[in-house]
């Protein structure tokens, strides 16, 4: 468990995230990360964005279903 505070600047409430934080989600300054509420109430952060990695997990199925159609219109 990494623990952090949460600060005012100007009229928001910001978080501060450690290098170690950014290196585990394989992020950087700059990058944009995706905050999604869990059934639980939990936030879980991201740097990828789930709607994203969801697509690509179909269209994966998709391709592995029709990989010889596939080929043959290569």
């Amino acid at each position: 468990m990494i623990e952090t505070k949460i600060r005012k600047v100007g009229n928001s409430a910001v978080i501060t995230l450690t290098t170690e934080m950014l290196t585990l989600l394989d992020a950087k300054e700059g990058d944009t990360l995706f905050v999604v509420r869990g059934d639980d109430g939990s936030l879980k952060i991201m740097a990828h964005d789930p709607s994203v990695a969801k697509a690509l997990e179909a269209a994966e199925i998709v391709m592995d279903e029709n990989r010889d159609l596939l080929q043959a219109l290569a």
